[in-house]
């Protein structure tokens, strides 16, 4: 396996090539949440490709905001879940690969639907209940874009978890400033968004999720806060579109393709380490 920074650089090609091929997806936060995908799906988590729904004896994982879906689908495929060839069926008709993930389509690695923001830290809090009832030992980890905060039903979750102590749960927010309509400090100023957190009874760590060497210690050091009867949060601060110059860092590629000539500029700025499929 190569190292995790090649298989990240694959990774983003993989997303790009999927976006331009549909001609429709979200390149922007799928770029930014790369290193993270890579850091836990190729080190970080007990997980087994040969998929069982039930997720027993294994760490689980859910993506709340499943509109950065490419991210989620290359790192499935890379890591052994279903042949990468799959991936150039990205939002075509009567493809597994819709663009927010869904369950009835039977993909591996999916095990609920994502398209409604706000509802992933309900159905993780969920899970991570069923483990501990189960005298599952494992972990649940989740995903969550900083602009979905703004949805009410999180922080009820939030309440829940640490009055229960959900202690298996390590949830993670992409802090990037960025949503569809602007920065989320025009739309909806969302503040200091780990202080919210502890101030709803969460264990807070903070992490650039764009050095994949921290994201790695931040996450390794998260699971050994699990189990001390509070949830863990980590507040990841991301570039959008991470790795392509020209897209960085703006609103505006949250969920456009890049024609042609933008494709091939921006795959030059990223190695091909473990083959395009």
């Amino acid at each position: 396996m190569p190292p995790l920074n090649e298989i990240a650089s694959q990774i983003r090609r993989d997303i790009l090539r999927m976006v331009h091929g549909a001609n429709s997806g979200h390149p922007g936060g799928s770029l930014g949440c790369t290193d993270f995908f890579t850091a836990l799906y190729f080190q970080i988590m007990e997980h087994n490709p040969t998929f069982s729904m039930d997720g027993k004896n294994e760490d689980l994982f859910f993506l709340s905001n499943g509109h950065i879906s490419p991210v989620f689908y290359s790192a499935l495929a890379r890591s052994g879940y279903f042949d990468i060839s799959e991936l150039s069926s990205f939002r075509k008709i009567n493809s597994r690969l819709q663009g927010h993930p869904t369950t009835h389509e039977h993909l591996p690695g999916i095990r609920v639907a994502s398209g409604s923001l706000g509802q992933g830290m309900s159905v993780a809090i969920g899970a991570a209940l069923a483990k501990k009832l189960n005298k599952d030992n494992h972990l649940v980890f989740s995903l969550h874009g900083d602009g979905e905060l703004q949805e009410g039903q999180n922080w009820e979750a939030l309440m829940f978890a640490a009055h229960h102590k959900v202690d298996n749960l390590i949830s993670t927010v992409d802090w990037n400033y960025q949503q569809i309509d602007g920065t989320t400090t025009k739309v909806m100023n969302l503040g200091d968004i780990g202080q919210k957190f502890e101030a709803f009874g969460w264990t807070v760590l903070k992490m650039d999720g764009n050095n994949i060497d921290e994201v790695v210690t931040t996450l390794e050091k998260a699971k050994s806060l699990t189990g001390k009867g509070k949830p863990i949060a980590i507040m990841m601060k991301t570039i959008m579109s991470k790795g392509v110059d020209f897209m960085e860092n703006d609103h505006g590629w949250h969920g456009v393709a890049p024609n042609d000539e933008q494709l091939e500029k921006a795959l030059a700025q990223l190695p091909e380490t473990m083959g395009d499929y």
